[in-house]
């Protein structure tokens, strides 16, 4: 056929430029290949990275990326985040005849850390029994004070999470849900004992604990689901790893500016730290004048 007809005319009758012809298909160059490498183990690491906070996570590594291209990428290897599990059972008992506190938290707005911290209650699944997860997590800088992981859905796991949070600091508000384990008379005599102002969403409105949902969520998939824990005794290791480390020091959260909790935290006392020197040197050199 090339024989009889020119090459123009085959272009034009197939519907291709001419240049199809002479074009041979090129692998990734060597900079996209490693690009594509890092987006792999960033992926693997964090499967519930979505393409922007991979984009930050890769930035944050030193390549000069932008969204756009991480996501066309990532469409073109096929790569995509877990869908989420389906929400857990409940682990919340309304029903007490404790004392019901109002929500103090409503439309406010967090501008510093330990003005509220958050608590939550989940359960995970092991092999042979059913464990229970208690945290505790500052709102300012999603920073999680305590936790405790027990057999057992009662008081003394709560409490523990508390008491261990308590030793990082001391929170303007406590906000839960109305559960009984922390309408109880120790939680809240607690509380009361360090001045804590006690805040609880109301019944049937988990939203309104929505910090706290959100932390346990990604406990969930980001921990628990990528995990087989052996016994208890393995899974309070691998979640303390995850909890005291990597989501403290590692994972980069959207709402921090793609910082971890720990260098958010930080840069903010660090900052707040200078203006305070600058206010006392100011008021110093007042008083002298």
């Amino acid at each position: 056929m090339r024989g009889a007809y020119p090459l123009t005319v085959l272009c034009e009758v197939l519907g291709y430029a001419r240049s199809v012809l002479y074009y041979e298909p090129q692998g990734p160059s060597e900079e996209e290949a490693a690009l594509r490498e890092a987006i792999m183990r960033i992926a693997g690491e964090w499967p519930r990275y979505g393409y922007r906070r991979i984009t930050a996570q890769l930035q944050r590594e030193g390549w000069r990326v932008n969204s756009k291209r991480v996501r066309r990428l990532l469409q073109a290897m096929g790569v995509h985040g877990e869908q989420p599990k389906k929400k857990a059972p409940k682990t919340t008992n309304s029903r007490h005849a404790y004392r019901r506190y109002p929500n103090l938290v409503r439309d406010m707005r967090v501008e510093r850390p330990e003005q509220v911290w958050v608590a939550d209650i989940t359960y995970i699944q092991l092999a042979d029994e059913t464990v229970y997860l208690a945290i505790v997590m500052d709102v300012f800088t999603r920073t999680i004070r305590g936790w405790h992981l027990s057999r057992h859905l009662d008081q003394a796991l709560t409490l523990k999470a508390l008491q261990r949070a308590l030793q990082e600091g001391t929170p303007e508000i406590h906000h839960s849900d109305q559960g009984v384990q922390y309408a109880a008379h120790a939680y809240v005599q607690t509380l009361a004992a360090h001045g804590v102002a006690i805040s609880m969403a109301d019944v049937g409105a988990s939203w309104q604990n929505g910090y706290a949902e959100r932390v346990i969520r990604t406990i969930k998939e980001e921990a628990v689901a990528l995990s087989e824990y052996r016994d208890y005794h393995d899974a309070y290791q691998q979640l303390g790893h995850f909890i005291d480390q990597v989501y403290r020091h590692k994972r980069i959260h959207s709402a921090l500016g793609y910082l971890t909790p720990a260098e958010f935290e930080a840069q903010w006392r660090a900052k707040h730290a200078s203006l305070k020197n600058v206010f006392n040197t100011n008021s110093d050199f007042r008083v002298q004048i």
